[in-house]
């Protein structure tokens, strides 16, 4: 992985601030694909620590500039630990900033892959996934970087 890249992939602070500020002056905004109850992956779970056959709160969204898809996101939070948070009202509103704005917020470790799949199904160079928590709240955040990203940016291909 090129350090221009590293420096994405493993950036511990919120992506949309880093998304903003790199695409500026385009706009941003978040695209609403899906959210809903679900099951989760197998690798979904275990990363959360939760049964398969447990309800989790799943949103599948694309973060844009300029209506450009740059990263692709899929968050899963178990059910039981989403009282009193209020995700569902989110909307077109972007998960990491309200997320960032928690205090105690706990990121865990951030693995890196270049393999779509566990991630999500999109063209891209790299994809990356943590576990944040914040008192009972758990979230696996899994966000995959795009090739219209690269392109925008002038970023190395890996």
């Amino acid at each position: 992985m090129s350090p221009a890249w590293w420096q994405w992939a493993a950036t511990r602070g919120s992506l949309t601030r880093r998304l903003i500020e790199a695409g500026a002056p385009r706009r941003f905004q978040v695209r609403l694909l899906e959210q809903r109850p679900d099951r989760p992956r197998r690798d979904e779970a275990r990363a959360l620590g939760v049964a398969t056959d447990r309800l989790v709160w799943r949103r599948e969204v694309a973060l844009c500039l300029n209506d450009r898809p740059w990263v692709m996101a899929r968050s899963v939070a178990p059910l039981n630990g989403l009282r009193g948070q209020r995700l569902a009202g989110l909307g077109e509103r972007s998960l990491g900033h309200w997320l960032f704005r928690q205090p105690g917020l706990e990121r865990g470790p951030i693995e890196v892959s270049a393999d779509p799949a566990p991630f999500c199904h999109a063209p891209g160079p790299w994809g990356r996934r943590s576990v944040l928590r914040h008192g009972r709240f758990a979230v696996l955040v899994q966000e995959f970087f795009l090739d219209n990203m690269v392109d925008d940016l002038a970023l190395p291909a890996r």
